[in-house]
């Protein structure tokens, strides 16, 4: 019987081999739960993912559009971006929102927790949907180029429904949404 607690992996040398100020890449020689020596190199993010769906009156919502380079593709997402470990996440997200958006809400209802890549990064997401807003001056960072378009919140489901969408925070912001509409929560 497997006891779910348990490690079965055991590390037996840790070397860092990439660091930057947003990851720390770690090489692991380790012992397989098979017994079998191996290598498991592990990305560790410096951040929290921070993902936020504004909603106004009307279920319309705001996504923020960028060339993502990693992807080498433009992207439309939910408003997101990254907060620092010792800082409340809806601190983060309320910069976040501010920065790319310009909006600022007084309701914040934290719909989501996870992690993003367990099999390669310890990456973790925290996603707010956000109700009663007012707007105000954007502010990007200097390596951000964006495009903010308010779009209904049921055209943007049709777009995760469809693929067009792939940005993992705004997939499960999207369908958490929708789900906490059908179950009258929202």
């Amino acid at each position: 019987m497997i006891n779910e607690t348990e490690n079965p992996w055991k590390t037996t040398n840790t070397e860092c081999v990439y660091e930057s100020a947003w990851i720390k890449v770690v090489k692991n020689d380790i012992i397989h739960p098979s017994g079998n020596p191996g290598i498991y190199s592990v990305v560790h993010f410096k951040n929290i993912a921070i993902g936020i769906l504004p909603l106004d009156d009307d279920y319309n919502t705001w996504i923020v559009g960028q060339y993502r380079y990693p992807l080498d593709a433009y992207s439309w997402e939910i408003p997101e971006g990254g907060g620092k470990k010792n800082i409340d996440t809806i601190e983060s997200a309320k910069r976040e929102l501010l920065e790319e958006t310009g909006i600022k809400a007084t309701t914040w209802i934290k719909i989501q927790e996870m992690h993003l890549s367990n099999s390669a990064t310890d990456e973790f997401a925290v996603i707010y949907i956000v109700r009663n807003l007012s707007f105000h001056e954007s502010s990007p960072e200097e390596s951000e180029q964006l495009v903010v378009k308010k779009i209904c919140f049921d055209d943007l489901y049709q777009m995760v429904k469809k693929g067009e969408i792939t940005d993992s925070l705004t997939v499960a912001a999207v369908l958490k949404a929708k789900l906490m509409m059908a179950e009258g929560e929202l």
